[in-house]
């Protein structure tokens, strides 16, 4: 069973969907999860298969639209704001702690994507999730950062600050997309992320009208100076399940989130799966879901 649900975020309204066990009885207690979207994505998408997915399972499971985004409150519109979304899943788990059907003290987080890094930057901070997993995780400061010089890096923020100012002074808004927005644009040149982010995101695929391919480019000085993994080492204690396709060309923040954390751990690799085809494509959410369920029925 699926509902609407509305929760705060300080002043804000996030718009989520939660899912319910069948058979679903209101004076038992229940394991809730948070389950947090890919940068660009929205509640509906990939987030919601998971959700729905750990609720068959007999989870209580929420998926939201970030802060900004989706039909959440929040302005600027189309603003990705790192550090906005890691308090977007501290609100979401104040949300289920509300519900006197979860258990207060079994609550975990599930991200995808970069929802996978905001998981595994929140869990160090935030004692209240019990334990953590992440499908394809990645960070997203990390891969904003890519592999450029500093000084690429730094005119890269010298432009942001200019547009900031145009902004500031009236300047209509640079808004960016995510992936190509049409066939036309792929070419030979086009990563293969890129190619698979257009497949799922602007096709009848996954498309949402919701889901716009857009982010603010001053969005940008935030992501940059953000690390998912910068906390790891010293507070993640809780168990966590890293989940990658062995052919994703992203599975290098799986590897970075394993190698520094001291606490329990396991990297579960799909055989055969890229990054986004662990979003929806059955043979392989097939395989991550019982170790999800696995997962979340041992540690909460």
């Amino acid at each position: 069973m699926k509902k609407s649900v509305t929760f705060k975020n300080n002043i804000l309204n996030m718009a989520g969907n939660l899912y319910l066990p069948e058979g679903f009885d209101e004076s038992k207690k229940y394991s809730g999860i948070v389950v947090v979207h890919p940068g660009g994505g929205v509640k509906e998408q990939t987030a919601g298969v998971y959700a729905q997915k750990l609720s068959d399972n007999g989870f209580v499971a929420l998926a939201f639209d970030a802060s900004c985004q989706g039909e959440s409150e929040g302005k600027p519109r189309f603003l990705e704001d790192p550090y906005a979304r890691v308090e977007d899943v501290r609100c979401a788990v104040d949300y289920l702690t509300t519900l006197a059907y979860v258990d207060q003290e079994k609550i975990g987080a599930l991200g995808i994507c970069a929802g996978g890094g905001y998981v595994v930057a929140a869990a160090p901070t935030e004692r209240r999730i019990k334990a953590v997993a992440t499908v394809s995780a990645v960070d997203i400061g990390a891969m904003f950062r890519g592999e450029a010089s500093v000084e690429t890096q730094l005119q890269t923020l010298e432009a942001v600050a200019k547009q900031r100012t145009a902004e500031a002074n009236g300047t209509e808004v640079n808004l960016q997309t995510w992936a190509p927005d049409t066939l036309e644009e792929i070419d030979e040149n086009t990563p293969v992320l890129m190619r698979e982010a257009y497949d799922y995101y602007r096709t009848a695929r996954a498309q949402h009208p919701n889901s716009t391919n857009r982010f603010k480019f001053t969005s940008v000085d935030k992501i940059m100076s953000f690390s998912a993994s910068s906390q790891i080492s010293i507070y993640l204690t809780q168990p966590m399940l890293l989940i990658v396709g062995t052919e994703a060309d992203t599975r290098g923040y799986s590897d970075r989130f394993y190698a520094l954390s001291n606490g329990p751990k396991e990297l579960f690799e799909v055989e055969g799966a890229m990054h986004i085809a662990m979003y929806d494509i059955p043979e392989y959410v097939g395989q991550a879901v019982p170790k999800l369920t696995d997962f979340f029925g041992k540690n909460l």
